[in-house]
């Protein structure tokens, strides 16, 4: 009786929580579709709007901000620092709103704002006939990255992290759709990768790999801006273990609304290459991109949080072992 209780009672909870999903969606949808149909005139002023409530009313994770600054760019002075926090914030909800204005971007208009300087080298690459791995970072705009799956013979997909809501979730699945790009979970990302190799499906990953990852499965350290943290490395081995070609690609902010990208090859056949030095590799080209105009990083992450406990990891490592 007591189990049958419990099975309903986390039926209930279940749907619940359901409910209270589709209500959010509900609720917040038509006004982000509304937004999406407003002129880049508009959304920019809009921009302008939810800045001053975003840094100066509620000051959003202006603490991890400011702590990340004084670690990656201890070198510059607290001026320095205080004007490319500023900047950074404006950007944010530029980047924001532009990830709501593509519900309702064409390709077209999007190929406008977010363009290439050297696409050859994706017909060089497919050339070759193996999969590419596509490694950028959180910086500039990675959301409208997802238009170069239109220049492209190959499929395409992103690794990403499922959303909590699952109509949320859904939705960003239909945006990227419908610039002919598919979403991969990143929990699912070897299995599914591991099935195209078996089924001859040659195709793009993006990989997002400057984010911290959970300290109990970090397996390399490197120095990012100088402080040595734990890295992912998950890009590199897909790449080794199913024989894939790898590049990382330089996003630029122009102006409000509009990025350049170029494609960057990181190593000749990855699978030659010692561990982690494509890693490596892919940390100094998202270092140069960070100190050419910081301001364009996503600064509100806590890359940094694991800071010292390398130590602390490897002695819990030994003795699991013993």
């Amino acid at each position: 009786m007591e189990k049958q209780t419990l099975v309903f009672r986390n039926a209930y909870i279940c749907k619940k929580k359901l409910f209270m999903q589709l209500l959010a969606y509900c609720l917040a949808f038509p006004l982000l579709w509304l937004v999406s149909k407003l002129p880049f005139s508009v959304i920019y002023i809009l921009s302008d709007l939810i800045y001053f409530f975003v840094y100066r009313v509620f000051g959003y994770r202006k603490t991890t901000v400011r702590k990340n600054l004084a670690l990656a760019l201890s070198e510059k002075s607290d001026e320095e620092r205080l004007q490319i926090e500023k900047d950074f914030y404006k950007h944010m909800c530029d980047m924001f709103l532009e990830m709501v204005k593509s519900l309702s971007m064409t390709d077209e208009e999007m190929k406008r704002r977010f363009t290439f300087s050297n696409l050859e080298l994706i017909s060089e690459y497919e050339k070759k006939g193996k999969s590419i791995i596509l490694m950028c970072a959180h910086y500039a705009s990675w959301e409208w990255l997802m238009i170069l799956s239109n220049y492209i013979t190959f499929e395409s997909y992103a690794i990403y992290k499922k959303i909590g809501n699952r109509y949320f979730d859904a939705l960003v699945r239909k945006i990227r759709g419908q610039h002919n790009a598919k979403l991969i979970e990143s929990k699912k990302s070897i299995e599914t990768m591991e099935l195209h190799k078996e089924q001859g499906i040659r195709a793009f990953y993006g990989f997002a790999s400057d984010q911290s990852p959970q300290l109990a499965k970090a397996k390399y350290w490197d120095k990012f801006m100088g402080i040595e943290v734990p890295v992912y490395t998950g890009a590199e081995m897909l790449a080794k273990r199913l024989d894939m070609n790898m590049l990382f690609v330089k996003v630029e902010k122009i102006k409000r609304g509009y990025y350049q990208a170029t494609l960057v090859p990181l190593v000749d056949e990855p699978i030659k290459v010692p561990d982690y030095e494509i890693t490596s590799l892919y940390l100094r080209e998202v270092e140069k991109q960070i100190l050419d105009k910081p301001e364009h990083y996503f600064w509100t992450h806590k890359r940094w949080k694991h800071i010292g406990k390398k130590k602390l990891v490897n002695k819990k490592s030994t003795t699991a072992r013993i």
